[in-house]
């Protein structure tokens, strides 16, 4: 096992961690346990203006509730910190003067107008050897006008001086040999007017500083490489390698934006599977099976088992399509696996807050039983199961069509009175089913003649679990008392 593997989830604290961020930690982890290396959580948090208060704490919960340890991190500590970058100014600062002293960074003190006008004249125009001629900026001025701007306090920002006609090459673990031009790369902004950093240079001397060893991250940083490796060179470094995870699609197509996915009705943001109580196991199996296969027909893949077998040479070029139907396939098969006094909790939780009336425990744990099977998720067996806890005060309209018919009220009265005569302790399904069968037999009708009201009776739907199961676990009080409050209401 190598022992230098050091991998880092960088995210901006700029808006609620979202899926495809939960993703990129996942293939972190994974590849870090997978090589006995340490997995380490950056705040990339230089971009101010759109800071999110809570932001952080949002991703550090996530990752916990994923199960996702950090080995180093704000939380965590390490001997490589700090681990925000709003706390590292002075480092990024002493290294773009590093480059702007070695001839590879400019000061730049074109303001907001100037560099519109130039957008304006070229539409398609950047910032970069073709228009830094034309511009203010310490590749234009002499040295005692620079000095001048300078001392007089005015603002500026640091640009990185990206050469002409010579291509940028590297080898993605994931991609293969990539190729840019650096044609096509724009003198970036290193050191942004207010003197933080931007995402360039700070990912770079912190990714140096930290000695991480592999980055592996999303395909859309993939045109930022070539800025990156700039600078990887010019201060005299290796970089780490580089691995681009592909994009996580939309169902109707093109990558998963936020729009897309509120169209679609696909959680976005990971606190949305939180409060949507879907089990942490399924999404984290969902998401490593998205873009990556352990090579053969599992699906079913414990975070262990997936930290075992995890690695790069697996993972797809091509974009994986989120099918939100196969997470809730997921999610059915973990919540299943859960013994029933594990959920117990939750779903006492649940129904306070549906303030529904207290049940004991046992009854609880009968009522998770029931409903367990029909399920997506445990919100679901407070939600779907409302019937087990409060009396039907509405009944299913197309299953009352469907159901009472002219002589129902009879056939489901004659039933009424066969209950009446059994007493509490022999109110068993066994004992509720074979009544209605003599009922049936003796009315000579078919069973789902009688069988559908009694369920519409007790339950107000058409469809659910076992009938006689819900008969007994509410007791034989309240099912003559929903019976017959069903007949005074659809006679």
């Amino acid at each position: 096992m190598n022992k230098k593997v050091r991998v880092r989830f960088a995210p901006s604290p700029t808006g609620w961690l979202h899926i495809g961020g939960l993703r990129t930690a996942l293939y972190n982890y994974l590849f870090a346990r997978r090589m006995g290396g340490t997995f380490i959580l950056r705040i990339e948090d230089t971009d101010r203006t759109r800071f999110l208060e809570g932001a952080e704490k949002d991703i550090i919960e996530n990752l916990a509730w994923a199960g996702l340890a950090v080995d180093e991190g704000p939380e965590h500590g390490g001997g490589f910190g700090p681990y925000r970058q709003s706390e590292r100014s002075d480092l990024y600062k002493k290294y773009a003067y590093k480059l702007l002293n070695d001839g590879h960074a400019y000061y730049a003190f074109d303001t907001p107008g100037e560099l519109e006008h130039m957008r304006t004249e070229n539409p398609n125009a950047k910032y970069d050897y073709t228009t830094r001629g034309n511009m203010k900026n310490s590749l234009t001025l002499s040295g005692d006008e620079v000095k001048k701007h300078l001392d007089s306090g005015e603002p500026y920002v640091i640009r990185l001086k990206v050469p002409e006609g010579e291509k940028v090459v590297f080898d993605d673990m994931i991609r293969g040999n990539v190729s840019f031009d650096t044609e096509q790369v724009d003198d970036q902004i290193l050191i942004k007017s207010d003197g933080l950093p931007t995402y360039h240079l700070a990912n770079v001397v912190d990714d140096h500083e930290m000695q991480i060893s592999h980055v592996i991250r999303g395909e859309e940083w993939l045109s930022s490489v070539p800025k990156h490796l700039l600078i990887y060179k010019y201060l005299g470094w290796n970089p780490p390698v580089m691995a681009h995870l592909p994009l996580i699609m939309s169902p109707s197509g093109g990558k998963l934006s936020k729009r897309k996915a509120e169209k679609e009705g696909i959680p976005i943001n990971v606190r949305d599977y939180i409060s949507g109580n879907y089990e942490p196991e399924a999404v984290t199996n969902f998401l490593a099976f998205l873009g990556w296969s352990p090579g053969d027909d599992r699906e079913i893949m414990s975070l262990n088992q997936l930290c075992d077998e995890f690695s790069l040479e697996r993972v797809s070029k091509s974009g994986a399509v989120f099918n939100l139907e196969k997470l809730l396939w997921y999610n059915e098969h973990y919540l299943r696996n859960r013994p029933v006094k594990e959920l117990l909790p939750k779903v006492k939780e649940l129904c306070h807050e549906k303030g529904y009336p207290e049940k004991s425990d046992a009854f609880l744990e009968k009522a998770i039983a029931l409903m367990i099977e029909r399920v997506s998720t445990i919100s679901g067996i407070a939600e779907e199961g409302w019937f087990l806890f409060d009396a039907p005060e509405e009944y299913d309209e197309k299953a009352v069509k469907k159901a009472w018919k002219e002589n129902t009220t009879e056939y489901v009265q004659f039933y009424l009175s066969k209950l009446s005569g059994i007493s509490d302790g022999e109110f068993k399904a066994a004992r509720l089913k074979e009544e209605l069968s003599r009922s049936v037999e003796e009315l000579e009708i078919g069973f789902g003649k009688l069988m559908l009201p009694v369920r519409i009776s007790v339950t107000g739907l058409g469809s659910g679990p076992d009938l006689f199961s819900i008969m007994e676990l509410l007791g034989k009080e309240e099912t003559e008392n929903r019976i017959k409050h069903a007949l005074r209401s659809l006679n």
